[in-house]
């Protein structure tokens, strides 16, 4: 009678045990993969000290205005990931690509995330350098960033370029992210293999095979580290921080969004509420993904280019 469930235990114990054996041997292998591709990592752009820790931002061009570049949420390396636009951009302006704490090669930081904290850094980059007259160019979550930024820093703001923004009060502004799930799928090395075996994410867009790898490496060591964690957990609160807030009035603001199927029910309508709510602002709708600098990079820096000149005339 008992040998029977000596047979179902040790068969129960095996279907057990491996996939915890797999897991572990993801785990592990994870911590070594990032170990080596840490080691073996060209750095690129220059650190700038903030809060007594190293912010890094790359400067490309050397033209009489400077544009700020500055990424959406979950953005792992901002300054890779805009290199077609700044390609598109450096031989008219002078372009810098800022990477907020926990992203890029910027260090982690145990300051809560709020949109008043990002931007107070972001700021105290640009006096590093030296830059206090600029556009600030931001991806999706910056436009909720860019409002508390320009509320602060009025008189060094020439304007706001939202590419495919976020603006307040949009439809599911409070929608949780799952960032336990995220965090423990990245610690068990999941997220690696998953991401081994999908396809491609960067095929057919304008990166070179260099940036694509280091854009990899910096998606595997900042997707799911503490300082990114917390500025999705606290996505909504920003959200809500700048509900029905708008735009200086006098701020130029020239918006790109996606045309057609957009994923934000009433995208273009909050979109043109935004620009009617300042003295010159403009909508742009453009074929496209929500990383329309992915893809669109050289109609969205001619569109600049007209935008910024019409200013300098006016």
């Amino acid at each position: 009678m008992r040998k029977p469930w000596k047979v179902v235990l040790t068969t129960l114990g095996v279907i057990v045990a491996v996939p915890v054996l797999a897991i572990a041997s993801t785990a592990i292998g994870n911590v070594i993969a990032m170990q080596v591709e840490t080691t073996a990592f060209t750095p690129y752009g220059e650190p700038v000290t903030v809060d007594g820790k190293s912010m890094n931002v790359v400067v490309a061009g050397e033209g009489d205005e400077t544009i700020v570049l500055l990424p959406g949420l979950g953005t792992a390396a901002p300054a890779l990931d805009f290199e077609p636009l700044i390609a598109e951009l450096q031989d008219d302006y002078r372009v810098v690509a800022v990477e907020p704490f926990g992203t890029g090669l910027s260090d982690q930081t145990d300051v809560p995330r709020t949109g008043e904290n990002i931007a107070r850094e972001v700021h105290e980059a640009l006096q590093e350098l030296g830059i206090d007259r600029y556009a600030l160019m931001g991806h999706s979550i910056s436009g909720i960033y860019a409002l508390t930024y320009t509320a602060a820093y009025s008189d060094e703001v020439t304007a706001f370029i939202g590419i495919d923004s976020s603006v307040p009060d949009q439809p599911g502004w409070d929608d949780p992210i799952p960032t336990s799930t995220i965090a423990t799928l990245s610690g068990l090395g999941v997220t690696r293999v998953l991401s081994a075996i999908a396809p491609d994410p960067y095929e057919g867009l304008p990166y070179d095979d260099e940036t694509k790898d280091r854009m990899r490496v910096l998606s595997a060591r900042n997707a799911a580290a503490p300082t990114l964690l917390d500025e999705m957990d606290r996505a909504s609160s920003n959200f809500a921080a700048v509900s029905g807030t708008t735009f200086p009035s006098d701020l130029p603001v020239l918006l790109f969004i996606v045309d057609e199927d957009a994923e934000v029910s009433g995208w273009r309508e909050l979109h043109e509420a935004q620009a009617a709510s300042v003295d010159r602002g403009e909508v742009v709708g453009i074929d496209g993904g929500h990383y329309l600098h992915h893809t669109e990079s050289p109609e969205l820096a001619a569109q600049t280019r007209v935008f910024l000149d019409s200013l300098a005339t006016a």
